[in-house]
């Protein structure tokens, strides 16, 4: 985690995001909170990190999602280098998805 971004605001947003029950209440939230371009970003973040998992070369990334290499790399490096996130929760999608 980092330490730069702990804060009891930020656990407070956090904590607040946790009390969502289901993707309408996500979508509520969401989009009073962020823009449309901060919500597409993430969600093309979240996609590309979900590509680069499944092994697919930048190219075929960028392609389908029209991410910039520079976003593809961010990614890549967040998911060999950073905290788990995305592991974590493409995980728990796949768990839950099995059920």
């Amino acid at each position: 985690m980092n330490s730069k971004l702990k804060s009891e605001e930020m656990d407070r947003l956090f904590q607040a995001i946790l009390t969502l029950k289901n993707v309408d209440e996500c979508y509520a939230f969401f989009e009073d909170i962020c823009t449309i371009k901060e919500l597409q970003a993430l969600e093309q973040r979240f996609q590309v990190a979900g590509m680069l998992q499944q092994g697919c070369k930048y190219q075929a990334i960028v392609e389908k999602t029209g991410a910039s290499t520079t976003t593809i790399s961010r990614v890549n490096r967040a998911l060999v280098y950073g905290n788990e996130g995305y592991h974590m929760a493409y995980r728990r999608l796949e768990e839950e998805e099995g059920d």
